[in-house]
Order: C-alpha cells, then structure tokens, then sequence
C-alpha cells in the first residue's frame, strides 16, 4: 500500500494557496502521477483522511494547516477465467441476455470473491464477451446485491452495453422490485427522494448523505401490494440505480427489508432466507438493435415464495 502525507501550506499573507479548491482538485495539483477521476474514486472509498478523520467528500474545501492522508491500496490482479455454473435465461439474442439472478450469486469478481461470479458463469457461456464494457466486468451493465435475485441485462456487444447503459442514464429502462418489508407504510404508495453515498464510517454500508458531502441523487417509487399485518409486501420502481438504493431508502422509511442482515432488525420471521427479500422481479428495456420493447419477468425464488406463503397462513386476510 503507497501512502502520501501532505500539508496544505501558506503563502504570504497566511491564505492557503489552495484557497477556494476542492480536495479532490487540491489532490489532483499535489499527485499529478493520479488522474482525477483516480483520486475521487479512492475518496469515496474512504481512502483518504482530513484532519486524521476519513472524508469521503470531494468537494470539501482545504485550508492552511490541513493535514491529508491518501491510501492507495494494492491493486488485485484477477485473472477472470470461465466455469461451467448454470444459469437462468429468461431472454436472449446475439445482442443481449438477461438473467433470473439466484440469491448468493456476486456478479462480478472482486477481493474476496475471485471467481464464482456471474462474470465467470458469462464467459463460459457467450466466449466472446471479453472486453465488453472493460476487463474485470465484462458486459456488465448494472449489478445486484449477492442476495438479492431476479432478473438482471448482460450486453454481449459494445452496441449493446452502450445502449442499455444509455437507457439506464435516460430512465427510460424500467426496474421493478419485489420487496417485503417490515411493518405497514399508512399510505398506498409513494416516492423516496434522498441522495446515498458510502457510509462515513462503516465502508460496507450505503448510508442517506447530503450531496455536499458526497451523496448522489437517489429516488425511489414504491407501492404497496399486499398487507399482511406487520409486514407489507412492496413493489419498488428505480429511478435511479445506487448501491443498496432500496435497502438503504427503505430503512430511512421505518419499514427496512426483511431479512436484510445490513440494514434490518435481525428479527426472525420463521423462514431460513439467504439475505433479504428483495427480487428484480420486472425488467423492461428496448432492444439496442431493433428498438422494440423487451419486457421480462422473473418468477421470484423459493425463498421469497415460502416466506409469502408462511405470512399469509399466519395473518390470514
């Protein structure tokens, strides 16, 4: 790990000759061997310390007599490699494929998680996806959560990763989500409107954070579908695609996902589930060649289907 000690010094009359700047451009000036985009990708990943305090904002002001720490972990090679793991095809062509995603399934390698992967299970399948939309995840165009299943795109061509990444951009894709929460939303539905960055102080948690302080805009639209006493079964509809956005915006609403081991009670429900209930259940883009509408459904897992099943005996209508 390379580490960098830097002092924002004085000039003249004691203003900092950084005055005005930003972190990540004071950084950029200082560490010209780093691009910008580099440095603010390590500052939200809580690399780099103000003041001895980690900062994940960007756009923080440095002064006189700052002291800043920057980390630079080691970089991980990882060489991907194909393994035969089956995989669940709702639709494909020579463009695309979309998946029903199973719980436990980490879609692109990562420290930790070096093979086993969605990503590996892809390269078995489509030979030709190397190199599409980078090396360490090719053709991957948006991700879910390790637990969390249903459907999810693969571009298996550069003219379908930019398209699809282009409708994601554009909310013109649409991505429904079955959810069961903890609790009974008093309205019918509504709209969750609160930006997400990473959590300040626990770097595996999402966390709501104000934009100044490196928070991304994050909306969700939810409605309710099913009412079964103090649990709500919820249809969530994405705006936008942050890490962890319903998980993270369902907790902030005082109804977190059952059986997330991040952000809910902990509270047992009787059902063994593997994470949270949370299923891409609807997947509705445009084909990147033809323009017409694929729309795609993804039968939700045992799992969620089970616990369903357990609420309703339990709280019969």
């Amino acid at each position: 790990m390379s580490v960098f000690n830097l002092q924002v010094e004085e000039i003249g009359d004691g203003v900092a000759n950084t005055s005005g700047q930003r972190l990540d451009r004071y950084l950029t000036e200082e560490l010209p061997e780093l691009s910008r985009s580099r440095i603010q990708q390590l500052i939200e990943q809580g690399n780099v310390q103000l003041n001895n305090e980690i900062c994940t904002t960007k756009k923080i002001n440095v002064k006189a007599g700052d002291v800043i720490t920057l980390k630079i972990p080691e970089v991980e090679t990882l060489e991907l490699q194909a393994q035969h793991i089956p995989l669940d095809i709702l639709y494909e062509d020579d463009q695309l494929v979309i998946l029903n995603k199973p719980a436990g399934l980490v879609v692109h390698p990562a420290p930790g998680h070096p093979d086993g992967t969605l990503v590996n299970a892809l390269l078995a399948h489509c030979p030709n996806l190397p190199g599409i939309a980078g090396v360490q995840r090719p053709g991957i165009v948006h991700r879910l959560d390790k637990d969390t299943t249903g459907a999810i795109a693969i571009a298996k061509t550069d003219i379908a990763y930019y398209s699809l990444q282009a409708q994601l951009q554009a909310k013109t894709a649409q991505r429904e989500y079955l959810g069961i929460v903890y609790g009974a939303p008093k309205a019918e539905s509504g709209m969750i409107n609160f930006p997400i960055g990473r959590h300040p102080k626990d770097r595996k948690k999402m966390a709501i954070l104000p934009i100044e302080k490196g928070g991304r805009c994050a909306v969700t639209h939810w409605q309710v579908i099913e009412r079964l006493a103090n649990y709500t079964l919820i249809l969530f509809q994405l705006e936008t695609g942050r890490t962890h956005q319903i998980r993270v915006h369902s907790a902030k609403m005082g109804h977190p996902i059952v059986g997330d081991p991040l952000y809910g009670s902990g509270r047992s429900v009787g059902v063994n589930l593997p994470g949270q209930a949370l299923h891409a259940w609807r997947l509705k883009l445009q084909h990147p060649v033809s323009h017409h509408w694929i729309s795609v459904t993804a039968p939700p897992p045992q799992t969620l289907t089970t616990l369903l099943e357990v609420l309703r005996r339990r709280f019969p209508g």
